[in-house]
């Protein structure tokens, strides 16, 4: 059996333009792509890719599903044959779930421990929080360091007092071993009488270290005056491990979406002072070098990352491991920078010398991945000796083989190429794989390679295997002519749309959200399902939000009908608009009658009737509208 997870992952990496893309011609049309079906013969294209759901869509015969379900359809594959072809497609090796009950059940109780540490370490935070309140002296340097109450209260800012045992007065047992393991407090000697236990923070501002939930899992502590080291982390535990967090994404979710990218700083201080400056979309990595887990996180949120280092040779150094970092995820729809500042400047004195605007012109300056590969690959090179241009691209070859295929991948050939004085194809023949053909240019036939064999045309939509006889209850929801009906009930549309674009959630007016929240099940707790989802996740297509879905046993058949993201497949933000203003005018008309009922006793509820009839014309107007142009 192969584990669900696993299955989440791959349909995570895959993209199902590419795996269509290989048997249909696809054209871009919007959003979407366009091509005709495999499934059924037509003439005018009616099938549908859609690169952000990660599913197909036929309106001609209704065939739909994601990439595992395509290739099962298409080839006669079985499931696990298709979940293989895709694993080997991506270098992903498929495990099998054998384990015994013995080894689950210890699983769960290891899930249930990382949430008892994660409990213990945010009653640490609560301490810290509350000393910081009473401490003078680490509330003016806070103060001093630019930093208002109000940023502090965000970012959940504490204080170690400085004393050997103060956690002693937040836990009734200062010698239980989760203080230990939790990285909160130190053991020192053996057993016994020599066995000593003190607090690992003390006298230090406290950066509580939280997850993309909001729970805290580790803390960074600053000292206050001089003193070693400067940061101070916690150890890694089983809920911290530092390669994977980012100090500040938690709180940076919604200042990643307005600006559009994410910063990537070197300092718990930075993200905190440049949030405070109005740029809240800063994060940190750990004490550590930025690694692949860190960039695969922050793409969840946004696809432009900006990496902000000195520009001492320490910099350069991180600049060169973050470079490393990005380059398998640096495909051609993605922006990653490399902004250098000068050596005086950190981000935080850089915008507070000279401003927003000009530390915004600096961003927009940062060096693109493609010049710091270039960059990277010729240091300590002499590019005017052909021993210089020959290490050149010794350096660079690791650094272009680490790019996905695509645009940007061919077009940094030919620069390599004329940097390293020699012509392209002498270059892409020097740097191919094992099997004789150039890398760069793996989709097209070479010398002597046969044409690349198109899967036969099926005259129709093969009804059996793990796709057929099992579908969803929402495929009930079609006409005679087979085509999928949009759903009945707005609340049913909203819900599909939300998750097929699971990001359009986040643009939603706080009351929209509020008013879907309490719809009535299954319909409020889907919702309530989604936005947890999105708060740790990330917007994710569908076809992996299904698989998530179909594991949760607090959800039947009917409600993950209900939640069919492939369920509208062409919706768009306006339809969103018209079946949430269905809803909104609903319930407005249902508070009006409530206070007209009531304001007979009290008068003073008709100025709110008022209010609430004015924004109830307001959207009937809408709907009348929208309406009369469709």
């Amino acid at each position: 059996m192969i584990p669900h997870g696993f299955i989440q992952e791959l349909l995570s990496r895959v993209d199902i333009v590419d795996v269509v893309g290989r048997h249909v011609e696809l054209k871009k049309a919007g959003i979407n792509h366009k091509g005709l079906c495999p499934f059924h013969g037509e003439k005018s294209p009616s099938f549908i890719v859609s690169p952000t759901r990660q599913t197909y869509h036929c309106f001609g015969c209704g065939v739909h599903g994601d990439a595992i379900r395509f290739l099962t359809e298409l080839h006669g594959m079985s499931f696990v044959e298709a979940v293989q072809d895709l694993a080997q497609q991506v270098g992903l090796v498929v495990p099998e779930d054998e384990r015994s009950a013995a080894e689950q059940a210890a699983a769960a109780e290891q899930r249930q421990r990382q949430r008892t540490l994660s409990d213990v370490l945010e009653r640490a935070a609560q301490h810290y929080r509350q000393h910081l309140k009473n401490s003078q002296r680490a509330i003016a340097y806070l103060k001093g360091r630019g930093l208002s109450g109000e940023i502090a209260h965000r970012f959940g800012l504490g204080y170690a007092p400085d004393g050997w045992h103060g956690l002693a007065s937040a836990f009734a047992h200062y010698d239980d071993p989760l203080l230990v393991e939790s990285g909160l407090v130190i053991l020192q000697g053996e057993a016994g009488e020599e066995q000593r236990r003190y607090d690992r923070f003390r006298d230090r501002i406290m950066f509580p270290i939280r997850n993309v939930k909001g729970e805290t899992i580790a803390f960074g502590g600053r000292v206050l005056d001089k003193g070693e080291p400067k940061y101070l982390n916690s150890p890694e535990t089983p809920v911290f491990v530092k390669g994977r967090e980012l100090y500040g994404l938690y709180e940076a979710r919604s200042g990643l979406r307005d600006k559009g990218y994410a910063l990537v700083t070197e300092g718990y201080m930075d993200v905190v002072a440049l949030a405070q400056l109005g740029f809240p979309n800063a994060v940190a990595t750990l004490g550590t070098a930025c690694t692949a887990d860190h960039v695969h996180k922050l793409l969840r949120f946004t696809e432009q990352v900006v990496f902000s280092f000195d520009g001492d040779a320490a910099g350069r150094r991180a600049a060169g491991r973050a470079l490393e970092a990005a380059l398998p995820h640096a495909t051609d729809t993605r922006s990653f920078r490399f902004l250098f500042l000068p050596a005086e400047h950190d981000p935080d004195s850089y915008v507070r010398a000279f401003g927003p605007e000009a530390f915004e012109g600096q961003v927009r300056d940062a060096v693109p991945l493609s010049r710091q590969l270039l960059e990277h690959a010729a240091a300590d090179c002499d590019l005017n000796t052909a021993e210089g241009r020959a290490r050149m691209l010794a350096q660079a070859k690791p650094l272009w083989l680490a790019l996905p295929e695509g645009a940007l991948k061919s077009q940094l050939l030919g620069e390599l190429a004329r940097a390293g004085g020699l012509p392209v194809d002498e270059l892409a023949r020097l740097w191919q794989d094992g099997s004789g053909r150039p890398r760069h240019s793996a989709a097209s036939p070479g010398p002597g390679d046969a044409p690349e064999s198109r899967a036969p045309e099926r005259p129709a939509f093969r009804r059996g295997g793990r796709f057929g006889r099992d579908a969803s209850a929402s495929s009930i929801l079609k006409t005679a002519s087979g085509r999928r009906q949009p759903p009945k009930r707005p609340e049913d549309r909203v819900l599909q749309m939300l998750f097929g674009q699971p990001a359009w959630w986040l643009d939603l007016p706080a009351h929209e959200q509020d008013l879907l929240h309490a719809l009535p099940a299954p319909h409020g707790p889907l919702v309530a399902w989604l936005e947890r989802d999105l708060a740790e996740h990330g917007p994710r297509a569908w076809a992996v939000l299904r698989e998530v879905l179909a594991q949760d046993p607090g959800f039947d058949d009917l409600s993950r009908a209900i939640a069919d993201g492939d369920a509208d497949p062409g919706a768009t933000p306006e339809d969103l608009r018209r079946a949430l203003d269905v809803l909104v005018e609903r319930e407005l008309a249902r508070e009006m009658q409530t206070l007209l009922a009531e304001a007979a006793q009290h008068p003073d509820l008709l100025s709110r009737y008022r209010e609430l009839d004015r924004q109830w014309r307001e959207v009937k107007l809408r709907l009348s509208q929208a309406a009369t142009s469709s």
